[in-house]
């Protein structure tokens, strides 16, 4: 079951104002208003309850939408992570490259630059140029965190899927740190079967939920930083 089906009908039903005012303010702003809407649309509080609902708040979105600063200074660091994602996505064309907030949803999939062999959890040629130009990219952007994420289809034992996300996501979180990426930039987190985004009785969607998911957030520097420069815009 995904994110949006556990959410319970009491919570959405307390939370819907705020959601229904946010979602179409995000429609119709660009991405640089991104940040400030979903503060001002109570992000931190949505965020709070996306991840109790996935079981872990530090999960890709609930990281993202949970540590909003919001604001004009949410706006300031949307400004950064625009061109943060923009980058990624000329580099590698493949990645699901998503502004969600202050932060940016990339999502690898077989088909889309972080590829892992059948039952395999090795980095293989295909993934090192992935990976190369995403830790170049993590490098011009200092003033960034990331969450690392491992995800799998329902293939398999639940225990076998855990193991299997873990040693992929911390594969990933190795090879970056192996680039000369700082250590305390990173969080690695893995969910085995747990969080699938697509249906796993079709093999399309098996394929899309065998994943590795990253959330890029600013990092306390960067929060404190565009609270300065704004200060006077609130």
């Amino acid at each position: 079951m995904n994110m949006r089906t556990r959410l319970k009908p009491i919570i959405a039903l307390f939370f819907a104002t705020t959601l229904l005012f946010g979602c179409e303010a995000i429609k119709n702003a660009n991405n640089k208003q991104k940040g400030a809407v979903i503060g001002s649309a109570g992000g931190a509080t949505i965020g709070g309850v996306i991840g109790n609902n996935t079981g872990d708040g530090n999960t890709a979105l609930g990281a993202i939408i949970g540590g909003v600063v919001g604001g004009a200074a949410g706006a300031y660091i949307g400004n950064r992570m625009d061109k943060q994602a923009q980058e990624i996505e000329e580099e590698i064309p493949g990645a699901e490259v998503e502004r969600v907030g202050e932060g940016i949803n990339v999502t690898f999939d077989e088909s889309s630059g972080v590829y892992f062999d059948t039952e395999k959890y090795n980095i293989n040629a295909r993934s090192e140029e992935t990976l190369q130009k995403l830790a170049g990219i993590f490098k011009e952007y200092p003033d960034s965190n990331i969450l690392v994420e491992g995800h799998t289809d329902s293939t398999g034992s639940e225990s076998y899927n855990l193991t299997l996300s873990k040693n992929r996501a911390q594969s990933v979180t190795n090879y970056l740190l192996g680039q000369g990426l700082n250590r305390g930039r990173f969080d690695t987190k893995w969910y085995g079967e747990t969080q699938p985004k697509y249906d796993n009785e079709t093999a399309d969607g098996r394929a899309k939920n065998r994943r590795v998911e990253l959330a890029i957030v600013a990092n306390d520097e960067l929060r404190e930083e565009a609270k300065q420069q704004t200060e006077d815009q609130e």
